[in-house]
């Protein structure tokens, strides 16, 4: 086609979005200790929800393992972004094995508060998603039975708590700003008394994104949300731009996924990323839409992130 028989299209970027602090930390640690010890690096379960991530630190020597009896010994062997159970950093230490933890230091605070709650006497409910990396990282930071996990509204109701047993809440850091307030105010309804975290463990890469799929999301004819299937922050994503009535939201996980007859006739199109997904699949989007139609480009940011992490020690140049 040449460009004047093509049809134009408008797409709007929304910022924030795209890798976030914990995930551009975890990605640095893997690659520096790369650097540092050589390949292979043993990574237990993926670094980070994100395909091209991992597909790319495959190719430099990372080797992914779903559990620690895959590393060999004296191999280095880093645990992803999400955190782990306490008895995996135990499996680790009782086989010898040298481990760098790359756990968001936002997940490891909302560890530290169910240890906090945990010491001062209180019943643990976790809201989050069950079967999730970090939920399960999270309610192995205690012994069996001492967190409760809930998803929904629903399910504050049917809690079997003992009257005037002492109670605290935490949450997943990636869930639904909105869905989440319901929660935590069904919870306080019913328990008055319930403890909540000092500040909110919905992290702020989260809420950002959200914030600025909201911004967008009505002024779109449809939505591309990247990132991949498995990630609980790009899930939410596509819920967030359809309650804010963009109903035509679809998640891909790169350009080579998108739907494009779901986009028959739209004149505007939202994009944003998830907090795992690089910005180069952002812009091959952004390219495969210039290669069908003539594209306009603006980009609406409702906040700026400067937030950085701190490499563990062992990989900090400084340091050595």
């Amino acid at each position: 086609m040449t460009s004047s028989s093509r049809p134009s299209i408008a797409l709007v970027l929304a910022a924030p979005r795209g890798f976030c602090a914990g995930v551009d930390r975890a990605i640095q640690i893997v690659e520096k200790a790369l650097e540092r010890f050589g390949a292979p690096v043993y990574v237990r379960h993926e670094i980070v929800h994100n395909r091209t991530v991992v597909d790319s630190l495959a190719a430099k020597g990372a080797v992914f393992v779903d559990e620690l009896d895959e590393v060999p010994q004296g191999a280095p062997v880093i645990f992803s972004a999400h955190g782990v159970p306490k008895s995996v950093p135990a499996a680790a230490q009782a086989r010898n094995l040298f481990y760098l933890d790359a756990t968001c230091p936002l997940v490891s605070k909302v560890h530290r508060g169910a240890e906090r709650h945990y010491k001062e006497g209180r019943r643990l409910i976790l809201i989050g998603h069950a079967g999730h990396p970090e939920v399960i990282g999270t309610m192995g930071q205690l012994p069996p039975g001492a967190v409760t996990l809930i998803e929904t509204v629903e399910d504050v109701a049917r809690l079997d708590m003992p009257d005037g047993e002492p109670l605290a809440y935490i949450t997943q850091t990636t869930l639904s700003v909105d869905d989440t307030a319901e929660i935590i105010a069904a919870l306080k309804k019913r328990f008055p008394q319930i403890e909540g975290p000092k500040k909110e463990d919905i992290c702020y890469a989260t809420t950002n994104r959200q914030a600025a799929v909201k911004a967008i999301a009505g002024g779109c004819d449809a939505m591309l949300v990247i990132g991949a299937p498995n990630s609980s922050n790009s899930l939410r994503l596509v819920e967030v731009a359809k309650r804010s009535g963009c109903e035509r939201a679809q998640l891909v996980q790169r350009a080579g996924d998108i739907d494009w007859s779901a986009l028959d006739g739209v004149q505007t199109v939202g994009i944003t990323a998830g907090a795992s997904a690089p910005e180069r699949l952002v812009e091959e989007v952004i390219e495969a839409f210039r290669q069908r139609y003539d594209v306009t480009l603006r980009e609406i940011a409702t906040a700026t992130e400067a937030v950085q992490f701190k490499l563990p020690a062992a990989l900090d140049a400084s340091a050595a």
